[in-house]
């Protein structure tokens, strides 16, 4: 686990960095700089972008970390071209298709909201952008450099946007060059990546392709299912708000969400090292590291989820405080999100281990299920109990998917994430929740949270200590004693 706790406290670390920009920007800066139907408009072209990402990606960011390790030298610049140039040809008839039939894909999307009607080619650029950086990510993976990408992917745009937020409220620029420039930031990121990529092993074109290439476009189509599944799980309520009511509630919407998706900032950034580790254990078959690794992610990635969570229940009266009246509420939506992101963290790298598995088909299958099940769980309770209905239906669908492949991964591979440990870490948040539920500081909202927060972390983390919950937490924290210990 060495350059998994190494990358992924790196990770987590630039991670959160990113999450501090980004909540600066969601709870604050597009509160009061961008009128809610604008800042509406910003997550549904963004949130449709990443719908689109898997198919013009075509899927070659999954099949790359599945079959990379499984190629030889002499194959590799062959491989690499194959998945280079494979999203080119998706990418040549989406857009062919948005030049001929723009008036029908408009008038579709803007339906409820006209103001949609002129961004529809935004969409597309943000998602080709979001497809090739994910590619050229996935590159860098295989090598098991994750750090750099994972900067690009949490914090460069967040800057990019705080900065150009920022200008935008000194009149600098204009809100239509706000939207140009947030596509162009999107585009900057994915050359960057790009060329990062390309330091690591300069590819050679090569057209020489794998024998089995017809199984590797295949595995890279069928993740396509694969990746709008999960995609569909976490985006499709946002795109499906703006089909029913105003714009305006897709901004509310993105408030109470972001402040839940902070949970998953520890799974996400171990996740972008675990992966390609998982993906390498699947193909030499060393199925006792991969239990062994499917475990302690999950313990890792509850131990950081759960604390997480607790810390944004117990602090969501102050934080919200802090928000403009209009933006205030969304506790519901918070808790149920929030409980998901817990589950899905809990579950370690479950995802890489079915993906990169034998049994990939079958759980797409299961995902595709479930992707219907969420969007007419969305029909059904968008229009009677409006975004509360949306988190509801992601809520349902995302915890009993969990459970469908919990239950899978156990039937296959006679793995099970949990251990003692986990129920240990499950009743130290149950009594820390207990303990300060009811605690108020009657100071100003920031020094309420800090003062709770910190109180909260310190007890948490001398129980972890105490009591060795969790080896590698312990190994960590002895290391920083000794360190800072005169």
């Amino acid at each position: 686990m060495g350059i998994v706790l190494k990358q992924s406290f790196q990770n987590t670390v630039t991670t959160f960095i990113g999450f501090a920009f980004g909540a600066v920007n969601t709870l604050f800066l597009y509160t009061n700089i961008l009128a809610p139907k604008y800042y509406g408009l910003v997550t549904f072209i963004l949130a449709t972008g990443a719908i689109l990402m898997p198919l013009m990606a075509l899927g070659v960011h999954n099949a790359t970390i599945k079959y990379y390790s499984a190629q030889s030298e002499q194959r590799k610049n062959g491989f690499i071209t194959l998945m280079l140039l494979s999203p080119l040809v998706i990418l040549g008839v989406l857009s062919l298709l948005t030049w001929f039939f723009y008036e029908p894909i408009a008038l579709f999307f803007s339906k409820e909201n006209p103001i949609v009607k002129d961004y529809v080619w935004y969409v597309f650029l943000v998602g080709m952008a979001m497809a090739y950086f994910e590619i050229f990510y996935a590159l860098s993976k295989v090598y098991f450099k994750s750090v750099f990408g994972n900067f690009m992917k949490e914090v460069f745009v967040r800057v990019c946007v705080s900065v150009l937020l920022g200008l935008l409220y000194f009149e600098v620029i204009s809100l239509d060059f706000f939207l140009k420039a947030l596509v162009g930031v999107y585009l900057l990121r994915t050359l960057c990546m790009k060329l990062y990529a390309f330091r690591l092993h300069r590819p050679v074109l090569d057209f020489k392709f794998p024998k089995e290439s017809r199984t590797i476009l295949g595995y890279g189509i069928l993740m396509i299912l694969g990746g709008s599944v999960a995609l569909i799980l976490l985006e499709v309520d946002k795109f499906m708000i703006n089909q029913f009511i105003v714009l305006d509630n897709v901004a509310y919407y993105s408030v109470a969400g972001y402040i839940a998706s902070s949970i998953v900032v520890p799974a996400r950034a171990m996740n972008q090292i675990t992966y390609p580790m998982t993906a390498n254990y699947l193909n030499t078959g060393n199925f006792f590291e991969l239990e062994q690794l499917y475990k302690k992610t999950s313990l890792t990635s509850f131990i950081a989820s759960g604390l997480l969570f607790v810390l944004i229940i117990l602090n969501i009266e102050d934080l919200f405080l802090m928000l403009p009246e209009d933006y205030r509420g969304g506790f519901f939506i918070v808790l149920l999100i929030g409980l998901a992101k817990v589950f899905d963290s809990l579950l370690g790298n479950i995802n890489a281990v079915l993906y990169y598995s034998e049994y990939y088909k079958v759980i797409l299958l299961i995902g595709i299920c479930f992707a219907l099940a969420t969007i007419l769980l969305n029909l059904w309770l968008i229009p009677v109990y409006g975004i509360e209905g949306a988190a509801l239906a992601s809520f349902l669908s995302i915890i009993i998917f969990n459970l469908a492949k919990l239950i899978f991964v156990k039937s296959k591979f006679d793995f099970l994430p949990f251990t003692k440990a986990t129920f240990k870490v499950f009743a130290t948040l149950v009594l820390l929740s207990g303990l300060f539920y009811l605690l108020r500081f009657p100071f100003h909202p920031i020094i309420n949270i800090g003062l709770k927060s910190l109180l909260i972390v310190v007890m948490y983390v001398g129980i972890l200590y105490r009591f060795n919950i969790s080896e590698d937490v312990s190994g960590i924290l002895s290391k920083w004693f000794k360190k800072n210990t005169p």
